[in-house]
């Protein structure tokens, strides 16, 4: 099965003043990603106020980081990779510790009426917020690549998955990082991934950058994107952050059966993906519809 390889950004684009949320589900369900400008508009000020504290914060507590597969740990949370050459100082921002309950723009993000209104249409009338927010950041001047790769990767779900909605916080383009989409991709199924140095990812010499297609946009812009949709960004190669977050929503009967940063714990939780089952305690908070009591 192949991709959607002549597929444009106009062909997966929307505007927010002017959304009609079924025929936006219907271009996310064809090609896996969907575009939506203007969408998170109303939060980023806010929003990018809170992040740059939240790295100001994770910065100065480096020295108290703690070592661990994935990188280094602040204690606030958030994860650091190893910097590039030159950089001034050995570990650079990756994930940052800012999330709903640190941020109550970012959770005002996650209950945008618009954009649940598209999930609503992808997902149907009952679904819940899938974890608690995330908040990628580049720092200038070299700021990390994320490898091209599929979300299910890290958490592969039972059913549909999450729909995960990545948004602008500064105005991004090839210089600083934009997203790369691999529109269809989504309907590939699982792909083998390999350790790199950004986790797991596809091996770049069957899923190179010319592949994917650059989605350059401005700070509030959208890009709603399937869990098996191939997606990644190249460096920060400007001298500001880039920062994006991304809110998250799955089914309320969905559940992760396989997940992994590593191919070593990933294949260790492939041996038990039989046995995983959806527990109360998996539950996200309800932002459409009505759960029913179900016994575990």
């Amino acid at each position: 099965m192949t991709t959607d390889s002549d597929v444009t950004v106009e062909d997966i684009e929307v505007f927010a003043d002017d959304l009609n949320p079924q025929a936006a589900a219907d271009t996310f369900k064809k090609h896996g990603a969907l575009v939506v400008r203007g969408l998170m508009k109303p939060y980023i000020a806010e929003i990018h106020r809170d992040i740059e504290a939240a790295a100001a914060e994770s910065i100065a507590a480096l020295d108290s980081a703690e070592k661990i597969v994935e990188g280094w740990r602040t204690p606030n949370g958030t994860l650091f990779l190893p910097a590039p050459p030159d950089y001034s100082r050995d570990q650079q921002i990756m994930v940052l510790a800012i999330n709903y309950h640190t941020s109550a723009a970012f959770f005002h993000s996650a209950l945008d009426e618009r954009a649940l209104d598209i999930v609503e249409a992808i997902l149907g009338q009952a679904f819940e917020v899938y974890g608690n927010g995330q908040c990628l950041y580049k720092e200038p001047v070299g700021g990390h690549p994320k490898h091209l790769h599929q979300d299910s990767a890290y958490f592969e779900h039972r059913y549909e998955g999450p729909v995960g909605i990545l948004n602008y916080v500064v105005d991004t383009n090839l210089v600083n990082g934009a997203l790369h989409v691999v529109p269809g991709s989504h309907r590939l199924g699982q792909l083998k991934h390999i350790d790199t140095f950004s986790h797991l990812g596809l091996d770049d010499g069957e899923w190179p950058w010319e592949r994917a297609l650059p989605i350059i946009g401005e700070a509030g812009d959208s890009i709603f994107f399937h869990v098996k949709m191939i997606h990644g960004s190249k460096q920060n190669h400007s001298n500001k952050p880039r920062p994006v977050f991304i809110n998250r929503y799955r089914r309320v009967d969905d559940y992760v059966v396989i997940g992994g940063t590593t191919t070593t714990n990933r294949a260790e939780s492939e041996k038990r993906a039989a046995e995983a089952k959806r527990t109360n305690a998996d539950r996200g908070l309800m932002v459409r519809g009505f759960r029913p009591y179900t016994e575990e």
